[in-house]
This record gives structure tokens, C-alpha cells and sequence, in this order.
């Protein structure tokens, strides 16, 4: 199986997609009323309209990185909100959150 995209239900969709596409840089491959898509590397996050649901039950989008801390300094510059660059002994990641709270992730691993 290959995973094809993630879906966010969220009430606020041009902040999600300003988050997603101005903010992160995806590209927007698809758009409809109450979808819009965005895709890297053949996977897509596809926001739709509908109520979120945020917190550490909900999913977590991980985005690969060489370099976590300067993507993080990077993103951040651009509006996102990381904490802290944990780097241990087998990986390095950051944790943050999207405007809905959906848990995201910048990981080497």
C-alpha cells in the first residue's frame, strides 16, 4: 500500500491554506468548493470543509527534513510555530501545530 494524502476537516480554510501552501510551500494541486489539495513527493494534504479535530489523538503530518533546524528557522521566519529542535541519538525533530492544531512534524528520520 502506498498512502496517498491526509485529510483536515477544518472551519477555517483560507488560513489552513495560507498555512499549508504560503507558510510550508506545498504546492496546491486541487481545488474545489470546501476542497482544496496540496502535494509533495506524491503524497497530499487535502483540506476539507467541516469541524476540526485537533489534539494528540487526531493525525500527525511529519515533513522530512536534512536539515530540521534550519527548516524550522526558516518556517518560522514565514509565521509557522515550532518548539524546540530535539536532536537524539538516532533522529532529530521539531513539533508543531497548523492554525486548527493538528500536530506537525519536522523529522530527519
Amino acid at each position: 500500500m502506498k498512502m496517498a494524502r491526509v485529510i483536515l476537516f477544518t472551519n477555517q480554510m483560507e488560513a489552513m491554506s495560507a498555512f499549508y501552501g504560503t507558510v510550508l510551500g506545498l504546492p496546491l494541486i486541487s481545488q474545489e468548493k470546501g476542497w482544496r489539495e496540496f502535494g509533495t513527493d506524491g503524497a497530499s494534504i487535502a483540506l476539507h470543509s467541516g469541524p476540526p479535530s485537533p489534539g494528540s489523538k487526531g493525525p500527525k503530518i511529519v515533513f522530512f527534513a536534512n536539515d530540521v533546524a534550519a527548516l524550522r528557522r526558516e518556517l518560522v521566519a514565514r509565521g509557522a510555530v515550532f518548539g524546540k529542535v530535539r536532536d537524539g541519538e538516532m533522529f532529530c525533530l521539531c513539533d508543531g501545530k497548523d492554525p486548527d492544531g493538528n500536530p506537525i512534524q519536522l523529522s530527519n528520520r
